[in-house]
């Protein structure tokens, strides 16, 4: 029986340090001027999980350094910029991967999240890969209708698992994050 659960604590150790979301470069829109910057910066660090922003002012972007171990709110950072006053134009996230197969049109679960990969070649991850998030309000309405058009799963437009998306390890109603490499 030690064994056993022995072998199980390995396993859930494995899996815990298989992925680690390390750090984000956040593009925002509507901005006008430094102070504007200032706010979202400003809601960016009182996340609990975010260690350090970084902020690019005249490109509107905030590059976004993570606590080692933190459990990361991708949803928390778009409604950080949205509490501000503004709205996310691009969202680009960089992890630590352990040999994790991802393929086109395919969902895998990740610290916690579920990634539903669009428009990418089958493959394996290994060492820190950057995705983008291509949810409504993670980018342009344009760009968000031409990962939208490439997957027949319900989930891209509601961004909740349903119907075809859920399985043992997709529960209904769950979130999920559409991305892309």
């Amino acid at each position: 029986m030690k064994k056993l659960i022995l072998i199980a604590c390995s396993f859930l150790f494995v899996l815990a340090t298989q992925a680690q979301i390390k750090k984000a470069e956040l593009t925002a829109t509507g901005l006008t001027c430094a102070m504007c910057s200032n706010a979202i910066n400003v809601a960016l660090k009182d996340l609990s999980y975010v260690d350090k922003v970084v902020v690019d002012i005249k490109k509107s972007e905030y590059r976004i350094t993570f606590k080692e171990g933190a459990d990361v709110s991708i949803d928390g950072l778009k409604n950080a910029v949205e509490d501000a006053g503004f709205s996310v134009g691009k969202l680009n996230i960089t992890a630590s991967f352990d040999n994790v197969a991802v393929s086109n049109d395919a969902h895998i679960s990740y610290k916690g999240n579920t990634l539903h990969f669009l428009e990418i070649k089958n493959q394996t991850l290994n060492g820190e890969k950057s995705f983008t998030v291509v949810d409504k309000g993670f980018l342009t309405d344009k760009q968000f209708k031409k990962y939208a058009a490439a997957t027949k799963m319900s989930c891209v437009q509601t961004g909740k698992a349903a119907g075809c998306c859920v399985n043992d390890n997709v529960k209904e109603g769950s979130r999920i994050y559409h991305v892309t490499i």
